[in-house]
């Protein structure tokens, strides 16, 4: 009998490297980090991570997310929020837990709730 093998899928990621820029909309299903410019919406499935010379001008709908860099728009967070020392949020926010470090800018409203849609993935909400 053949043995299946399994492999670990949590190595893979997308990536938006400094001095790309993409318009529009991503749907991932796996984690993404944006060190370049998006102008648009992005649908992950994973965690978003927004480098530090990243910008997001639109909104972001994923399971968790870090804001080292600057977002302009909504940011829907199903789990964990992270604003790094150098992060700037200029809209509003809607996660189950926040985390903000000293010197990072939020500007905007955040409402907090307890996860009611668990079970859900990202895309079906």
């Amino acid at each position: 009998m053949a043995k299946e093998v399994v492999t670990n899928a949590g190595a893979m990621y997308n990536a938006l490297t400094n001095g790309s820029k993409i318009v529009g909309k991503i749907f991932a299903d796996s984690d993404f980090r944006i060190d370049g410019e998006v102008e648009g919406t992005i649908n992950c499935n994973g965690k978003v991570v927004i480098g530090q010379k990243g910008l997001l001008k639109g909104s972001i709908t994923c399971l968790n997310a870090e804001v080292v860099g600057t977002v302009e728009g909504d940011v829907n967070v199903s789990e964990t929020l992270s604003l790094r020392s150098t992060a700037v949020i200029k809209g509003d926010v809607k996660t189950k837990i926040l985390v903000v470090e000293p010197n990072a800018v939020f500007n905007g409203t955040c409402s907090m709730r307890n996860n009611e849609n668990t079970g859900k993935t990202v895309a079906e909400k």
